[in-house]
């Protein structure tokens, strides 16, 4: 297994990760709000089709509990500190498979997180859909890239990587594995 996304297609990119388990601790930090800040954005989840799902990032905050020590990326400063997206549920399967939509001004993706038990461990795979242009693919594959890895670390009780720097090493990392500079 390999940390890094796969392009399946022009607008798809999967990623997989073995996490420390049980199944239903990692189903918990995918749909409880106070769990998922700690790693990716915080907001509720309606665990049912049709269920809202609100999305509230807050990047300065993981990027502090990681004693991140670089600034916001100069890509961000125009954007405001808090961004929040909505989507809805279009598939829900506890403990084993949540999918929503992403939506954000007039764009519409769909993701897709898959959790399958191996032994005392948990196979997430992670699909995202729906991605419209190259600079999206790129940002959202560096960016869940990042993520993972802080959800990785905070399952193992570790003290997630310096958040930003990670996220600017792995954009630039992908703009050269995917050949989309």
């Amino acid at each position: 297994m390999n940390d890094y996304g796969e392009l399946l297609d022009e607008q798809t990119v999967r990623f997989e990760r073995l996490l420390p388990g049980p199944i239903e601790r990692v189903w918990s930090y995918l749909t409880e709000n106070d769990k998922r800040a700690k790693w990716l954005c915080g907001g509720d989840v309606e665990t049912a089709v049709d269920g809202n799902v609100d999305m509230h990032f807050h990047n300065i905050s993981i990027s502090q509990a990681s004693n991140d020590d670089i600034p916001r990326p100069e890509k961000y400063k125009d954007r405001p500190l808090k961004m929040s997206f909505a989507g809805k549920v279009t598939r829900c399967e506890p403990p084993h498979v949540l999918q929503h939509t992403w939506e954000f001004e007039d764009e519409n993706s769909e993701v897709c997180y898959e959790l399958t038990e191996e032994g005392d461990r948990v196979r997430l795979v992670l699909t995202h859909r729906r991605l419209d242009t190259k600079d999206i693919v790129l940002s959202v594959s560096g960016g869940w890239h990042t993520h993972l890895n802080v959800l990785v670390d905070v399952l193992n009780g570790d003290t997630p990587r310096p958040f930003y720097k990670m996220q600017t090493q792995l954009e630039a990392e992908y703009s050269e594995r995917l050949e989309l500079n």
